[in-house]
């Protein structure tokens, strides 16, 4: 039998053109990279000079969003409600944004849940047109799991993987124990053990992004003004990547998930390369 060439597939040229979107997404834009294109200063040492004290309040901070985000997400993403767009999302992100960076660190207990639940109800308006089903629990944790994925290479230990489909797999078993014990037991209270391992999943890598948030906003730009400009591209960051993510699990849907992961571990080296080049050129 012949072996099937790693770019022969099954998949339309729409498909094969959505999913090379995709993989340059989750494997090239990272939130740190367009932070710097932002402000023009790169901000790798701020983030090695946190203290700990701020290192502290931002795992904490991580954690309170991600157990509102999840309230949201289990109860309110197939509300039926209209919802900004988004655009609309972006304008009330660069909002809380300004305030954020008026205040300064003390605001983020505060600003990081409404933004994270901001930035969910955006991901959720991208899983839908993706024809994602926000009535079932897999799809609603699905949006969740965008929160992972925004990480670049920063991440420690297990969770160090940039791959995205090795972020999924990070990830697999706790959200299938997740989606389990909610049809099981239907409404569940944040604090049950299987909600807090998912959050702490997700939240090792998300607070990596929200570390990157923090030292930009530390980066001497005009005050509020600055602030905005963090969170719109903060928002931004994340609707690309739920973007992708939903368009691959729309292609796993229609073409099976072997297939697509086969295609998208050919195309990976070939983005990666092509934005190394870029990156050279432009050096």
């Amino acid at each position: 039998m012949t072996e099937l060439s790693p770019f022969e597939t099954k998949l339309t040229q729409e498909d094969r053109k959505a999913l090379w979107k995709a993989v340059t997404a989750l494997e090239t834009q990272s939130f740190i990279s367009r932070i710097t294109e932002i402000s023009g200063e790169p901000i790798t040492k701020l983030l090695r000079s946190l203290p700990g004290p701020v290192t502290h309040g931002i795992n904490g901070a991580v954690q309170i969003a991600l157990r509102r985000a999840l309230e949201a997400a289990l109860y309110k993403l197939d509300s039926g409600f209209p919802e900004p767009g988004r655009l609309g999302y972006k304008v009330l992100s660069g909002v809380t944004g300004g305030v954020s960076g008026f205040f300064g660190l003390a605001t983020l207990a505060v600003e990081l849940p409404i933004t994270t639940t901001m930035m969910l109800r955006s991901i959720a308006n991208i899983a839908r047109q993706q024809g994602e089903d926000l009535a079932l629990r897999g799809p609603q944790l699905a949006c969740l799991e965008v929160f992972a994925l925004g990480a670049g290479d920063r991440g420690k230990g297990p969770t160090a993987e940039t791959s995205y489909f090795a972020i999924r797999t990070f990830l697999a078993r706790t959200v299938s124990k997740a989606t389990e014990a909610l049809a099981e037991r239907g409404i569940a209270r944040t604090s049950a053990p299987v909600i807090v391992e998912l959050i702490s999943a997700i939240g090792s890598r998300f607070g990596i992004v929200v570390s990157e948030k923090i030292a930009a906003g530390a980066i001497p730009v005009v005050g509020a003004i600055g602030g905005a400009t963090v969170n719109l591209a903060f928002m931004e960051h994340f609707q690309k990547l739920a973007h992708a993510h939903f368009a691959i699990r729309r292609l796993e849907r229609l073409h099976g998930q072997a297939e697509v992961f086969r295609l998208y571990e050919a195309y990976a080296p070939l983005v990666r390369a092509k934005a190394e080049k870029r990156t050279a050129a432009a050096s």
